[in-house]
């Protein structure tokens, strides 16, 4: 640490901010009460997580100890928010006597990605001061170990003073974040204000001030896509790198219908191209936003951002300032907390598992992290540099440089597209950079169950067309495999629908890649059709619009099994049914109801092997009645089996076509959109 001498031009990269609206719901994203911090003995000693645990060889004041340590042994969460106010976005004050810490989500420089990602050297924090106290500067490694970095007082309490110190980037290889900590003094508040990482702009690896485009795609959210456009317009720093919104409505409740729509267009003028064009899902309005910032070439980056998210506009900014810095062109993704659970982190960065052709966490830190019960300061393993493979496009930063390398998104809907897309990047050399500090609010998946919906359909029908592209030399026998038990499942569930999804999805990848595109818009029609004449699709919006059930249901989670019980009770559930000739089509009344949040397939094994059930959806606003019927099991099972083999048969064949139908370029592209040209409005 050393103090800051004018011989560099610096350029803030990162400013601390604070909250202004659900501040309630969301500060410890921002700011905490500080806490001694408390690290494990893994933090100092990895091979202790080597050791598997012993609960047999606990006694009993062993484990009082091990629950008690747990639950008393961090006193981080700062539930109190006692010891400081934001006064507003750029403002802290630190209440009299009190002490508060920035080392949370959004205010934690993430030093370890920046010096594994650019060429930077030396990070420089600068801020005002008012009051008396100190600010103390900490840093910490990839393992979660905590340093101090340097320490300011402040002593003006009539006046702004004005602050600024360096710290190297050193021992930041596998990770780490920088922050600072402040302190008020007895009798006298401490204000800090315009505190902000900065960086040397002679790292820079562009030239001058780039632009970035946002393509937002919108369907019947008109008042959602309205909002998101209002967060824009009034973040003055993010617009100054602003080049256009390209905001493409694919619906019929349009947004400019809306009654502020005119007042936002005129706020946002030229900043905002408003398109209409049919509906070509995700993929589509997506590409379209990709599509019209290369036709214009007047934007470096073109940034992908759901319609329905509630932003951070300084996380907007940080994304285009992490690449204008990048050593080469990197895709910038931002995480998705929940919209429900304003604190949780549904995930950070994502890995593409080669073997099931599925994602998973990275670095297998799981999903939904809560940094109000855990914050990042006291989690140790947060503070890994942590990578990914691609990034879900709630919110991702695509360079035009990687755009025009590898097309757009692949014409198929919605879903896995995301996927697809920053594997087919990295490959050709854009790797995704999951940036702490980057994120947006967006409602998370444990509300939905794709396979009571149409995007059944899609998921199973893309994740194949992504096999093919990404691995057209061999065929995965796990996900036959997976197939088969994906079929099972839906089947073991009396969602019969859902397994002719899956056999129409493989019954088009089967009639070659110009089917995909020439069906691309009528498809959604078509999958609805299909999916609408199967009994489980009928729901109505009352258990009273039903007869009552023969008897309760009790969830099986309150008697827990091992993984090898549920397989084995599963395989004999499932070759039951394949020697059964049961048909409940006509029952007189269902056997029990089960809530939408125990609808998974061990709820039927587990349940007496009920003939007729009443299953509540995932929202929550209706009911549908189940029924078995083994001989259309039958028929479902052995057509999976079927398409699976013939599908991996001809895989390198089908591989070689849907490699040569160019289905991303701009050109194939153009001929989707037609006659729907852009237009400001």
């Amino acid at each position: 640490m050393t103090n800051t001498v004018e011989t560099t031009t610096w350029e803030s990269v990162v400013r601390v901010v604070y909250p202004t609206q659900d501040v309630d719901q969301v500060w410890p994203l921002y700011a905490l009460d500080w806490t001694q911090p408390m690290l494990s003995d893994a933090t100092l000693e990895f091979g202790i997580d080597m050791r598997q645990l012993n609960l047999d060889g606990m006694n009993q004041s062993q484990f009082q100890r091990l629950i008690r340590r747990g639950l008393t042994g961090s006193k981080s969460t700062g539930a109190t928010k006692a010891t400081f106010r934001f006064v507003n976005r750029d403002e802290l004050l630190v209440r009299a006597g009190m002490k508060t810490s920035t080392c949370t989500f959004f205010n934690a420089f993430p030093a370890g990605h920046w010096r594994r990602w650019t060429r930077v050297d030396v990070m420089r924090f600068v801020a005002r001061a008012k009051g008396q106290g100190s600010i103390s500067l900490n840093r910490s490694d990839g393992r979660g170990l905590l340093f101090p970095a340097g320490r300011i007082s402040v002593d003006s309490v009539d006046g702004w003073q004005d602050i600024a110190i360096e710290i190297p980037m050193t021992d930041l290889m596998d990770g780490g974040f920088f922050w600072f900590d402040a302190e008020a003094e007895s009798g006298i508040d401490l204000h800090i204000a315009d505190a902000a990482w900065q960086a040397p702009v002679a790292k820079r690896t562009t030239d001058g001030n780039t632009k970035l485009s946002i393509a937002i795609t919108t369907f019947n959210r008109a008042p959602y896509c309205l909002n998101q456009l209002k967060t824009i317009s009034k973040a003055t720093a993010l617009r100054e790198r602003l080049d256009t919104i390209y905001c493409t409505d694919q619906g019929t409740d349009h947004v400019s219908d809306q009654t502020d729509y005119l007042a936002v267009a005129d706020e946002l003028s030229s900043q905002l191209t408003y398109i209409r064009q049919r509906n070509l899902g995700g993929s589509g309005g997506f590409s379209r936003g990709m599509y019209e910032t290369v036709k214009h070439g007047t934007s470096a980056y073109c940034l992908l951002l759901d319609d329905d998210a509630i932003s951070e506009p300084e996380a907007i900014l940080r994304a285009v300032q992490f690449a204008d810095y990048a050593i080469k062109p990197v895709l910038v993704g931002g995480g998705m907390l929940h919209l429900d659970n304003r604190t949780m982190l549904y995930t950070q960065g994502e890995r593409f598992d080669w073997q099931r052709m599925w994602m998973k966490p990275s670095l297998e830190l799981g999903y939904n992290h809560d940094f109000a019960a855990e914050p990042l300061r006291d989690t140790p393993e947060r503070h890994q540099r942590i990578d990914g493979d691609f990034n879900g496009w709630w919110m991702c930063l695509i360079p035009v440089a990687a755009i025009k390398a590898v097309g757009l998104s692949l014409p198929v809907f919605i879903k896995f597209d995301d996927i697809e897309y920053g594997v087919r990047a990295k490959r050709a050399g854009f790797p995704t950079v999951c940036l702490p500090g980057v994120a947006v609010w967006h409602q998370a998946w444990h509300s939905k169950d794709p396979a009571r919906t149409w995007e059944e359909y899609f998921f199973v029908r893309n994740r194949w067309i992504a096999a093919l592209l990404l691995q057209p030399e061999r065929p995965f026998n796990r996900m036959m495999l997976e197939f088969m038990y994906a079929d099972a499942v839906l089947g073991m569930r009396f969602i019969y629908s859902g397994m002719a999804l899956h056999h129409q999805a493989l019954k088009d990848i089967l009639r070659g890649p110009q089917y995909i595109v020439d069906s691309f818009p009528t498809k959604l029609a078509e999958v609805r059709e299909l999916r609408g004449k199967y009994a489980d699709t009928q729901t109505k919006p009352s258990f009273e619009d039903f007869p009552e059930p023969d008897r309760e249901y009790v969830s099986a989670r309150r008697h827990p099994t091992g993984t090898k019980y549920r397989l084995k009770k599963a395989l004999k559930y499932v070759t039951g049914s394949m020697l059964s000739n049961e048909n409940d089509g006509n029952a007189e009344r269902p056997d029990m109801a089960i809530p939408a949040q125990d609808s998974y397939w061990w709820t039927w094994v587990s349940a007496g092997h009920p003939r007729s059930v009443l299953v509540t959806s995932p929202d929550g606003n209706s009911v549908a009645w189940l029924k078995r019927d083994d001989k259309l099991f039958h028929r479902n099972m052995w057509e999976g089996y079927r398409l699976v083999k013939r599908i991996l048969r001809n895989w390198k064949r089908l591989a070689a076509q849907y490699k040569a139908a160019d289905l991303t370029s701009m050109n194939t592209w153009a001929k989707i959109f037609g006659d729907s040209p852009a237009k400001g409005e």
